[in-house]
């Protein structure tokens, strides 16, 4: 039985991947910081779980999971914790702003790369990194949370080369969903007013396009097309085309 080690599976896309990878047979290792969820879904999951409360804002306890869980003979990281802030940069709060950094940026490179390391010495193991489709776009309105993506997606990209030209049979994936709905909009204080997929829906092309190795899972057409067309428009233009999406997060 394969083991997974899952980031932010208390609740939304998290949670999911991990309801997909149990019906697919897999053991999990859930982390969190919300002790009772995980207990609730490690209760409801098929497959031996093992639970940790860790908050991964904190480098240290980034080192304490991984010196856990590199004992259970992990084969597939999850990063999917991770959270967004609306308003203007001017306005956010700043502390809030370096926790955003810390967990969507930091955790995920540590994480990353000492499980890589692992992986790769065994030349075996699949890293599923959750970005979003802001991950290829500037972001008035939640300017650190895309710029947060923007590195994820980026990062992935790079690790991706690099194991294509060593021959590694490693694969990362960068998961770049539109709009999902999850409690993202109720955390970053503002409402989405765009058609969502389930997290459900989500969660499911994830796995599937994880353990085929393709390197980005983009869920929904409208969502593809959408990022192929922002390649071709000019950075002026699609910096006005965001903020009015945006805008309309914060219009009750």
């Amino acid at each position: 039985m394969k083991t997974a080690l899952i980031t932010g599976a208390s609740s939304g896309i998290g949670k999911d991947i991990a309801r997909e990878l149990s019906a697919r047979g897999w053991r999990l290792l859930l982390v969190a910081r919300r002790r009772d969820r995980l207990e609730q879904l490690a209760k409801e999951l098929q497959t031996p779980c093992r639970i940790y409360v860790c908050d991964i804002s904190r480098e240290e306890n980034c080192h304490w999971l991984y010196a856990r869980a590199s004992t259970q003979d992990v084969s597939l990281l999850v990063n999917a914790a991770g959270f967004g802030l609306y308003g203007t940069f001017a306005q956010t709060d700043l502390n809030r702003e370096m926790e955003m950094i810390d967990v969507n940026i930091k955790a995920v490179h540590i994480l990353t790369k000492l499980f890589l390391r692992d992986f790769m010495e065994k030349d075996e193991g699949r890293i599923l990194n959750v970005a979003s489709s802001a991950g290829f776009l500037p972001g008035p309105l939640l300017s650190t949370y895309y710029a947060t993506k923007n590195y994820v997606v980026r990062l992935s990209e790079a690790i991706a080369e690099e194991l294509r030209t060593a021959d590694s049979a490693v694969t990362i994936s960068c998961l770049c969903p539109g709009p999902v709905a999850t409690e993202f909009n109720a955390v970053a204080g503002a409402h989405d007013p765009a058609k969502a997929l389930t997290s459900a829906q989500v969660a499911k092309q994830a796995v599937e396009g994880t353990l085929a190795g393709k390197l980005f899972i983009i869920p929904g057409m409208t969502v593809r097309l959408g990022a192929a067309a922002a390649r071709l428009v000019p950075e002026r233009a699609l910096l006005r085309i965001v903020h009015r999406f945006q805008q309309s997060k914060g219009n009750e």
